[in-house]
């Protein structure tokens, strides 16, 4: 069953083919933002390294998947602090679960 709300995009990163993309409205931003990011990256470093365009797109890859887990590291850290929290203020309001 197709979505109908649904809209077609492509996107163009590094020196590849052009990719077609099915998404949400309203996510469009949010993709060309990660476009931007990604061909900005491989173009500096582009310039920076000897190196193949696939294997510099390799590199932005690398890059992108690092700080991805990064921040999901980060974000576990608060997550769990902040379900400490709400543990101790249960027992200090006497609502314990």
């Amino acid at each position: 069953m197709a979505d109908n709300n649904k809209e077609k995009i492509w996107i163009e990163l590094a020196d590849t083919n052009p990719i077609a993309l099915s998404i949400s409205p309203g996510e469009e931003e949010s993709y060309r933002k990660a476009e931007e990011l990604v061909n900005t990256l491989w173009t500096k470093w582009m310039n920076r390294f000897n190196s193949t365009s696939s294997d510099v797109l390799a590199r932005v890859a690398f890059q992108f998947a690092r700080l991805y887990l990064e921040a999901y590291g980060e974000n576990r850290k608060v997550n769990d602090f902040l379900t400490d929290l709400d543990k101790q203020l249960d027992t200090l309001l006497g609502d314990e679960k």
